[in-house]
């Protein structure tokens, strides 16, 4: 048996068992899976949508959790990557029991190995949002990983958010780009140029006649990381004709005709794909996050920590979906040890 933490009915945050401690069975590895032990998890907005629209069916609890780190307990007959006592990071998949328990199995294609430089908390902040802007900016966007300048601009929306702080990084690190974040408030403004931005416009006024008074050139490239409908016209206005616009949100509707004119391409980055769908390139995501835990071992990427929230238990777990349902979060979020 292990300890776990997970819900059997979908219940509003502030419900006494919207959250509960739970002793489930122990899993074991075969195939290509790593049975891991978890030491550390961070919380994403994910973990708390699910669990507002997700019901458990037939009765089995339902376990959250898409961000950890933890050491190889156990390895399947089929693994070639990794070896028991490994360390290692990794964002999981979307349709298999989650991190909020002692122990997980996932597949070794979807694990990097973690950065040595790091505590446990600190290295459990960055895999989901790591591989969401990796795959933005280089498999959606395509842009070159180069060191030299390129005549790369590249515009970023919502960066100062937990994926906008591992974007501007990369662009910075790994691009020839010129990066432009929005931000509204003085902190996030300070953060973002801390972290890589070469230009800073608000957000919570008009974008196009901020981008044009920069006086560098057409935006080539845009990662919109929130509110995408509410700003596809300023992107349409913006952009470069052939230019790229990547997203990550939700929008309830989004008027794709508007990019016509322009040939704009449309991408939609969704971390779970490649796990969810088990793509040939599968492999991939565990090549970018040991590219990135090397990155950060360098001391060329920093961590996203906002705040540690204690033990892994169903007490402090709730703490942390009621902060992000109520859009507290500064940084990430995280949970360690049972």
């Amino acid at each position: 048996m292990m300890k776990a933490i997970g819900y059997t009915h979908s219940l509003d945050i502030n419900e006494p068992n919207a959250l509960i401690d739970l002793d489930v069975d122990k899993p074991s590895a075969s195939g290509r899976d790593l049975l891991v032990k978890i030491n550390a998890i961070a919380v994403n907005p994910v973990d708390y949508k699910i669990r507002q629209r997700v019901n458990p069916e037939g009765g089995d609890p339902k376990i959250l959790g898409w961000d950890a780190v933890g050491e190889v307990a156990e390895i399947g007959a089929d693994v070639t990557q990794f070896a028991v006592g490994d360390k290692v990071y990794y964002a999981g998949d979307l349709t298999r029991a989650g991190s909020n328990a002692e122990f997980q199995l996932v597949d070794e294609r979807i694990v990097g190995k973690a950065p040595s430089s790091l505590s446990d908390s600190e290295a459990a902040a960055l895999p989901l949002t790591t591989i969401t802007a990796y795959e933005l900016l280089f498999d959606h966007l395509a842009l070159k990983q180069q060191s030299e300048k390129s005549d790369e601009v590249v515009l970023v929306v919502g960066a100062a958010g937990g994926v906008g702080s591992i974007m501007l990084q990369l662009l910075k690190v790994l691009t020839g780009a010129v990066v432009i974040a929005t931000a509204s408030r003085e902190s996030s403004k300070n953060w973002v140029q801390e972290l890589g931005a070469d230009y800073v416009v608000d957000h919570s006024k008009p974008l196009a006649e901020q981008i044009k008074s920069l006086n560098i050139g057409e935006v080539t490239h845009v990662a919109s990381l929130n509110n995408t409908h509410q700003y596809i016209d300023e992107y349409v206005e913006v952009m470069k004709p052939k230019g790229k616009l990547a997203l990550i949100d939700d929008p309830e509707s989004l008027d794709v005709a508007k990019l016509k004119q322009k040939s704009l391409s449309l991408h939609w980055e969704f971390m779970f794909t490649r796990s969810m769908f088990e793509t040939e390139d599968m492999v991939e995501q565990s090549r970018l996050l040991t590219h990135v835990a090397t990155l950060i071992d360098e001391g060329k990427i920093k961590t996203t920590v906002g705040k540690h929230l204690g033990k892994i238990t169903a007490q402090n777990l709730i703490a942390a979906h009621r902060i992000l349902e109520e859009g507290r979060a500064i940084g990430k979020l995280v949970l360690e040890g049972f």
